[in-house]
């Protein structure tokens, strides 16, 4: 089988320095292994993600000297297609309803409550154990949540992902329990990252997910995913992070200094491709 990258940025705001190296370093593993190299649009969030700003994606990447297959694959034209793959976990008992407010979960989760490997308060459990005191049954919206007991439940035995990010390939415990019940369906969107990029990675006949290492823990729950809906397992490599010059990951949310800015004050696509080291 043909090696399969891709490189998949929500388009809510414009490429930075940390976009360009896990592009080209997509590029460059793809190149390498003779393999082909996507793009994908993780545009879930409609409200967003503009078709101005992935017209500017597509830009940035261009200049960088990368070149990719088209058509171009964008999450928002797969809804129902996400919606069908949650609704087949409910049926199976495997995914519940959840109308909880972020403050309805603060006040079941108590003081000093758990937390997931981003931060958030772990799922205390309240729609999934039954309580519908404040939220009866289809009253109001409500997220499709996974009940990780019952699914990992159903697992044969332990689960791994084979990962290179360190070298040589190696096979890494996942243990999804760390994230509780993950929400798959949003109140507000039709999906959630962990669903859809399973969903389409799989659909897309992605071989290797290439992406930073802020993402290595969440590959637990997207080995559950696959694992409950008979997906392939790509091979992982989690890549270290470009920092700024205080040690803190680039980000749009922290006004990274986007390409296109770079561009504008005339900095060279070679030297962006040297600085990150693909001379």
């Amino acid at each position: 089988m043909q090696p399969v990258f891709r490189f998949a940025p929500s388009p809510n705001g414009h490429l930075h320095l940390g976009h360009a190296f896990s592009a080209l370093l997509n590029a460059r593993m793809a190149a390498e292994k003779g393999g082909r190299f996507l793009i994908r649009f993780e545009d879930i969030d409609t409200s967003r993600c503009t078709d101005a700003l992935m017209a500017d994606c597509l830009a940035d990447l261009a200049w960088l000297g990368l070149a990719w297959e088209e058509p171009v694959l964008r999450q928002s034209t797969q809804f129902a297609r996400y919606r069908a793959a949650a609704d087949d976990l409910a049926a199976r008992g495997l995914a519940f309803r959840c109308a909880c407010t972020r403050g309805d979960i603060q006040k079941a989760a108590g003081d000093n409550p758990p937390r997931d490997p981003d931060g958030a308060i772990l799922y205390p459990g309240t729609c999934s154990r039954g309580d519908r005191r404040h939220h009866p049954a289809g009253e109001g919206p409500y997220a499709l949540r996974l009940d990780s007991r019952a699914a990992i439940a159903t697992l044969s035995g332990p689960l791994h992902w084979r990962e290179t990010g360190e070298g040589a390939e190696q096979a890494i415990s996942a243990d999804p329990a760390i994230w509780g019940d993950v929400v798959l369906i949003r109140k507000d969107v039709p999906a959630s990252y962990h669903l859809a990029v399973v969903l389409d990675d799989a659909m897309q006949g992605v071989t290797h997910v290439v992406r930073g290492r802020d993402l290595h823990t969440a590959t637990a729950i997207h080995r559950l995913l696959q694992s409950l809906l008979g997906l392939p397992a790509p091979v992982y490599h989690h890549h270290a992070l470009i920092l700024d010059e205080e040690g803190r990951k680039l980000s749009k949310s922290s006004l990274s200094t986007p390409l296109r800015q770079l561009r504008a004050e005339g900095v060279m696509a070679s030297e962006i491709r040297q600085r990150l080291g693909f001379g």
